[in-house]
């Protein structure tokens, strides 16, 4: 009780905004964006179909 006397007697809580910059910056953060999965060399036949529609879209104005 002491803990909500000290909150209302104090003004209330006081909520800080998060820390400047992106914690994540630079990492991967799924599968399919990793270069194995890309390029479909991981094995995996949907993998393979996606990369060859990939580099067909890729190709489509050159």
């Amino acid at each position: 009780m002491a803990d909500i006397d000290d909150i209302i007697a104090g003004g209330g809580l006081v909520f800080k905004s998060a820390p400047k910059g992106d914690p994540n910056a630079g990492k991967i953060k799924t599968k399919a964006k990793k270069k194995k999965y890309i390029t479909g060399a991981h094995g995996s036949g949907s993998a393979k179909q996606k990369a060859k529609y990939r580099e067909q879209r890729a190709n489509r104005h050159k």
